[in-house]
């Protein structure tokens, strides 16, 4: 009886506590998102195979649309839905000093090493100095010097799809620009021939494929990891997908045969030069965070795996929008075949000229966003202007990216693709903070110029290939 009743006490006074935690937003006059449970919070609705996150955050979105935010909970811990433009616009460009960092976690695993030195994974200063060094890479001078080489890859695209329509009408886009864009990557950034359009499927691809395809249990663990990082770190979980050392291997080799070899003054060689001339600078003009070969590979690797998917997915998807509307289809083919006559051939500049493809592209990011929910983590205690509502650190903002794209507020017939939003004489009417595949504010997404000259593969196939 004694067992009984001590039992009952332990169970009502975690409910009692669980109910504590859980009333942090209500307390502070914050509106809650329904659905959230004793214990766990709303962390069962991200977890659900049922309904996508974005889906699940886009429910909490609606519900509290009389309100600039909205709390939530993963477990016990309380984390704030921003869905306001002007409030982002704070935190991710006016104060950014107070949101440098995203929601992070910084493993103990050694396996890990390589995972803890990428762009995404730093903070504050020691992220600062890598992004100032790798934001050399993707200035429009660079993404022009490297088009010869995406040209090249292009053609390669057009005369597999010949090769694969004599087989099978029927083409899988996104696993065929997954090769271009594993092609365009591993020459421009490595000087490495990935052979993805020889026949047999390239092991890069492959590799990456697996690398993308996150299994339940997976799904958990890294969840566990990013809502106990102290728990985490005990268990000695893995942060690093098995295929990331493939990847980690081909870079470690590359280095090698470059400080044997010629340059290329590709991606790899910029970092290995900004290497050197920090090695050779006085000690008055020694970096604060000099590169290190983990640093270099890290950001080797991450150029890999976030610029595979991300590009390939958006391609297959504008792909797939363009066959669905024949005649937005046709009107870019127009575009392409005037410019290839003004220009003699898709060239950098004529691409870069190419209203409509910019519109095509533009709008196909706005229905699918390649990061539908952004993170941001505050670094310093942040009142919300306008508010009285004090953001403590260690805090985390989630950023209803896809909800913002879809919201009827801001974007007429929403779920209607028309590329002429994004016209010049339309852009305007475009309420800044809206529109956010790339982030926005300093630390946006570092490839986001990288994107339109890798559409030279979609330009190629619509000016080439008849539908």
């Amino acid at each position: 009886m004694i067992t009984w009743a001590l039992l009952a006490v332990l169970v009502v006074t975690a409910l009692l506590y669980s109910r504590w935690r859980h009333s942090y937003w209500s307390s502070r006059g914050v509106p809650t998102a329904p659905g959230s449970i004793p214990f766990f919070g709303h962390m069962f609705s991200f977890l659900s195979r049922s309904k996508y996150r974005w889906l699940v955050v886009d429910e909490m979105y609606h519900n509290h649309r009389g309100s600039l935010f909205c709390g939530m909970y993963m477990l016990l811990r309380p984390d704030l839905l921003l869905g306001d433009p002007d409030l982002l616009k704070g935190v991710l460009i006016k104060d950014f000093d107070h949101f440098t960092d995203r929601r992070s976690f910084k493993s103990t695993n050694p396996k890990d090493k390589v995972v803890n030195e990428m762009l995404t994974a730093t903070t504050g200063e020691h992220w600062k100095g890598i992004r100032s060094v790798l934001s050399t890479s993707f200035t429009s001078g660079r993404m022009k010097g490297m088009f010869p080489l995406i040209e090249a890859k292009a053609q390669g695209l057009i005369d597999y799809l010949y090769r694969q329509l004599k087989k099978d009408p029927v083409v899988r886009m996104k696993h065929t620009f997954g090769m271009y864009t594993m092609e365009v990557i591993s020459s421009c950034a490595f000087g490495l021939e990935t052979n993805s359009f020889a026949g047999d499927d390239s092991i890069f691809a492959k590799k990456a494929i697996e690398l993308f395809a996150i299994k339940p249990l997976r799904h958990v663990q890294l969840l566990l990891l990013f809502t106990f990082p102290k728990l985490g770190r005990l268990l000695n979980i893995q942060l690093a997908h098995e295929n990331m050392e493939f990847f980690t291997d081909v870079v470690i080799e590359t280095m090698k045969q470059r400080k044997a070899g010629a340059k290329r003054g590709d991606f790899l060689d910029i970092m290995l030069e900004t290497r050197e001339d920090q090695d050779q600078s006085t000690d008055k003009k020694k970096p604060k965070y000099p590169l290190s070969d983990d640093t270099i590979i890290a950001s080797s690797v991450l150029f890999i795996i976030a610029g595979y998917d991300t590009t390939a997915n958006t391609l297959g998807i504008a792909s797939f929008l363009l066959a669905k509307h024949t005649k937005e289809q046709e009107l870019l083919r127009e575009e392409l075949r005037n410019l290839i006559a003004e220009h003699g051939s898709l060239t950098y500049q004529a691409i870069m000229e190419a209203k409509y493809l910019d519109g095509c592209v533009s709008e196909t990011l706005r229905i699918y966003p390649p990061v539908p929910i952004n993170t941001r983590s505050c670094t310093m205690d942040y009142n919300l202007p306008g508010t009285d509502l004090l953001i403590h650190k260690g805090q985390t903002i989630f950023i209803p990216v896809w909800s913002l794209h879809h919201d009827q507020k801001y974007w007429p017939e929403p779920e209607k693709f028309d590329p002429t939003r994004f016209f010049p004489e339309n852009k305007d009417r475009i309420v800044s903070g809206t529109y956010l595949p790339f982030g926005l504010g300093p630390r946006n997404c570092i490839g986001k110029e990288s994107l339109k000259p890798l559409c030279g593969a979609l330009c190629e196939i619509l000016s080439t290939i008849s539908h």
